[in-house]
């Protein structure tokens, strides 16, 4: 007896022109994927570059806050000997005030 051919499906041989298309899609695909990848590339390198604008400017940011917190120290100090020296002076004449009713 003979194998019978009923049983096995045939599957015949893909022609050219079935190829075409599948390489043409291929092709597609592949010219998008390249795209693709070069727009998140450009994406990387303008993300990069605003990554270090930002640090440039927090670096100058951070230069300016810490001479604002020695201005505010310097001026904290003025008024603090500012401070004192009123209220020596004010105890100064309170003490001139009491001598004088004292006698």
């Amino acid at each position: 007896m003979e194998p019978s051919n009923a049983a096995m499906p045939s599957s015949p041989s893909p022609s050219y022109d079935q190829l075409l298309p599948r390489s043409e899609a291929e092709s597609q695909l592949s010219s998008l994927v390249y795209d693709l990848s070069q727009q998140v590339q450009a994406a990387m390198e303008n993300m990069l570059k605003m990554t270090s604008e930002i640090d440039q400017n927090s670096a100058g940011i951070m230069e300016e806050i810490e001479k604002c917190k020695d201005s505010a120290l310097e001026r904290k100090r003025a008024l603090e000997e500012e401070k004192e020296c009123f209220q020596k002076a004010a105890y100064t004449v309170l003490d001139l005030l009491n001598n004088r009713e004292i006698r």
